[in-house]
């Protein structure tokens, strides 16, 4: 084994190297341990989580090949037979190490360590990797660099960049969601990270729709589909069919690349390749959520590069590591003093002064303490799903409490006949349209009436950010102002039927205030919305997500009602329909939701709406 490679180096040593320095001494640690070792100690192997790279130099195969199977590297979605260390061997007896490598992508006179595992297989326990593989790999390398090719070599340059500025202003444009983050310069940042891109997936597919040609959206939107469904943490039979389907139309519907010229030769690319394996990967190893490299990859973070940050940046490596050890330390300490209850409350208990009596109004709502959060995992596991108001009516001290005060000071007429309808459902009389009723026969209202500035829902979301029971937090928002901007008044999901699947049963809509009112000693948390409804009865074929628009009056005004805060399932995204127009460079994001005609419903913008939403 040399010790030095050289630029005269032959590319068969240069892969030889690495692997056998790394199957080498794992191979003598394990004949250490099987040769000192008591014959009642048990060493078990399980999936191993890596990228690419890595799976080829565990495997010992050629990059380009797959590491699971025999595919060939010019044909990887061909007919190929499964991998394995008895296959291995059996080149190696019948092959040159030329055949070998040409023909079967195995790198002669290296055997992966786990060879001398007994029962283990490394081509078995090679892991699906969602981050490296479909998130980093296939959308960001592959498609959305192909989009920008296509665009390229289709245009002459002024249209072209013309185009792709068009794509960035929609994806700047999108309507601000909690936890969304944006980009207000589109996709035009210098390294993109693995949040950049699973961020940029939530937004992209309306942003090229109308710009590109519809086989190609739809070879985004059917791969979009595949990696949102293997994300889930629960999947089921009828996930892994709809798993296969996605696959398929994926396959198909890319041969567009080949066909337009931005992939002349065949599209065989080991990291799409893995798509196909991921059926048979859930059923041996579970849910690919729990087996992801973005797992190492956040103790990265922490371990290496925030030290980094904390560092010199001259001969850091040494600082690092006290950074480390400090940090454990007062990891450690942090939990000696909990479990003595030196941090339990606050310095200031005894001498702050005690809070202010609450509101008549708000004392029936509660909801979380903090209301400049947007939401997070949430460790409650008593119930399933909950929308309540915000802990703190708005602070604005110049709304007043009279509901015919309020109407006129936040210029909505229409709110003092919406509560009295709203009162009127809440009778449990039966009843055609309340809207059809005259208003004379509906309940009077004078009570008190306040005015919050979001309201939090509370479900159970396992496949995304969720606390020990699977729940989630999302926060609402409707404000007259956005720290010290616009006004920001957000889209929700209601229940219409439960019976129906997805977004037929849903209702979509758009918040304009967030109150609650005290009605003969019942307090009713409301909410004042503009409905939408959808356009058609299937979702777009294209993008395949619903289409719906703003429901208006004779007037060309849209039109509002007032529901209980029981009705809403949780936050909605609606991005506006641009077709194969351009946004003006004047548009700002906090216009588009009164902008549009016509809306996507964004079932991408997190994978609980799009278990709901489809």
């Amino acid at each position: 084994m040399p010790r030095i490679l050289t630029r005269r180096s032959t590319p068969v040593l240069l892969v030889r190297f690495p692997g056998q320095a790394l199957h080498c001494p794992l191979k003598a640690n394990w004949a250490t341990i099987r040769r000192h070792g008591s014959s009642r100690n048990t060493i078990a192997l399980g999936p191993y989580i890596g990228d690419y790279p890595e799976q080829v130099q565990l495997a010992c195969i050629v990059q380009g090949w797959c590491a699971r199977c025999t595919a060939n590297k010019n044909d990887l979605n061909g007919l190929a037979g499964r991998r394995s260390h008895a296959h291995t061997l059996a080149v190696f007896e019948a092959q040159t190490p030329k055949q070998m490598w040409d023909q079967y992508g195995i790198i002669n006179d290296i055997m992966p360590f786990t060879h001398y595992f007994p029962r283990a297989d490394i081509h078995e326990l090679l892991s699906p990797d969602l981050l490296h593989q479909i998130i980093k790999g296939t959308f960001k390398d592959h498609l959305v660099t192909w989009v920008e090719e296509y665009i390229k070599q289709t245009y002459d340059k002024k249209e072209a960049a013309k185009i792709l500025a068009e794509i960035d202003r929609r994806i700047a444009a999108v309507p601000p969601f909690p936890e969304l983050r944006r980009f207000p310069e589109g996709r035009g940042f210098k390294q993109w990270t693995g949040n950049d891109s699973k961020a940029l997936m939530k937004v992209y597919l309306p942003a090229i729709a109308g710009l590109i040609p519809d086989k190609m959206v739809r070879a985004l939107s059917t791969f979009m589909e595949f990696c949102y469904l293997v994300r889930r943490s629960v999947i089921t039979k009828d996930v892994l069919k709809d798993i296969d389907t996605a696959v398929a139309q994926f396959h198909e519907e890319q041969k567009v690349f080949e066909e337009l010229g931005v992939r002349p030769d065949a599209i065989s690319l080991p990291r799409q390749h893995s798509m196909v394996h991921y059926r048979h990967l859930i059923q041996e190893f579970g849910a690919p959520n729990g087996l992801c490299s973005s797992i190492t990859e956040s103790k990265h973070i922490k371990a290496v590069k925030d030290p980094y940050r904390r560092t010199s940046k001259y001969e850091a490596l040494e600082q690092m590591l006290n950074v480390n050890q400090r940090m454990d330390k007062l990891a450690a300490m942090r939990v000696d003093f909990r479990s003595r209850g030196m941090l339990a409350g606050s310095i200031f208990d005894d001498v702050a002064p005690p809070p202010p009596p609450p509101d008549p109004v708000s004392k029936s709502v509660s909801g979380p303490d903090e209301d400049d959060d947007d939401g997070g995992a949430v460790d409650t596991g008593d119930l399933l799903s909950e929308v309540v108001m915000a802990a703190q009516p708005s602070k604005s001290f110049c709304l007043p409490c009279n509901v015919h005060a309020l109407a006129h000071t936040l210029r909505l007429p229409q709110l003092p006949e919406l509560t009295r309808r709203f009162l009127l459902m809440d009778d449990d009389v039966p009843m055609e349209d309340p809207m059809l009723v005259d208003l004379d026969d509906c309940p009077p209202f004078s009570g008190p009436i306040c005015v919050f500035p979001s309201a939090v829902a509370t479900f159970f979301s396992p496949s995304g950010e969720s606390g020990r029971h699977g729940m989630y937090r999302e926060r609402i928002r409707s404000v007259g102002s956005w720290r010290h901007g616009p006004p920001r008044r957000d889209c929700i999901f209601l229940d219409k039927d439960s019976s129906l699947p997805g977004f037929r049963g849903l209702h979509a809509a758009r918040v304009l205030l967030f109150f609650s009112m005290k009605h003969m000693n019942i307090v009713y948390p409301c909410a004042l919305i503009t409905w939408f409804s959808p356009i058609g009865d299937e979702p777009d074929p294209v993008t395949g997500m619903w289409m719906v628009e703003p429901d208006v009056d004779e007037n060309g005004e849209r039109v509002q009602a007032v529901v209980h805060l029981d009705t809403i399932v949780r936050a909605a995204h609606l991005i506006g329909i641009s077709g194969d127009e351009f946004t003006p460079r004047t548009f700002k994001h906090s216009d588009s939701l009164d902008f549009f005609n016509a809306f996507y419903v964004n079932k991408y913008i997190d994978y609980h709406a799009h278990e709901i939403a489809f």
